[in-house]
């Protein structure tokens, strides 16, 4: 194969698996759980950061961001938030997948893989606090009070008194809980889904 036909193959391969686990994740993204007994049902859960993981590593870091902002995009068109719900998302799929594909490209072996997701989920959980208190509770705060926010929390937990502590005992522990599901299942279908793909 020339070096010419490689990059076409390449291009090809980017643009069909991007799109695919682009749209797997926008349906995705629709269908959030919440969890009342463990966080305020304001904050929900959601698994589409599952295929930007799998396009980080099926294909190059750049393609699971680039999911990670397609699948924002096409959820504007459903958003209640004024799209700062999906701003915050793709700064948090982000912090996943940048460093965890770079550090799965430097060793691509399966213990690095391990290391990778951990070192993502870590990192986008301490970004989360920011994000939250510098851009997703300011906007809440419209039409939510602040004190009625806070309160949510202290429902749960009677421990927390500012803001600051709701997203550190929560939230916090929360997305890192989120990605870290999601790396233990990118973790066990990465290997069938990696065979298929040499194929294209």
């Amino acid at each position: 194969m020339t070096k010419e036909n490689n990059k076409k193959r390449n291009a090809i391969k980017f643009i069909a698996i991007t799109g695919i686990l682009s749209a797997l994740a926008a349906v995705i993204q629709m269908f959030e759980i919440p969890l009342p007994m463990l966080i305020p049902s304001f904050v929900k859960l959601d698994f589409s950061e599952i295929p930007a993981i799998l396009a980080t590593f099926l294909v190059s870091p750049v393609s699971g961001l680039a999911v990670c902002l397609i699948k924002n995009l096409i959820h504007l068109f459903t958003t209640n938030s004024a799209g700062v719900g999906e701003l915050a998302n793709f700064i948090l799929g982000a912090c996943m997948v940048l460093p965890a594909g770079i550090i799965y490209k430097l060793k691509p072996t399966k213990g690095s893989a391990a290391i990778a997701m951990v070192v993502g989920s870590v990192i986008s959980a301490v970004i989360s606090i920011f994000v939250n208190y510098y851009i997703t509770y300011p906007f809440y705060s419209n039409f939510m009070p602040m004190e009625a926010i806070i309160e949510a929390y202290k429902a749960i937990n009677g421990g927390v008194g500012s803001l600051w502590d709701c997203l550190i005992w929560f939230n916090m522990p929360f997305t890192a809980a989120k990605f870290i599901i999601d790396s233990v299942v990118v973790f066990f279908i990465y290997k069938p889904l990696s065979k298929a793909v040499k194929n294209i």
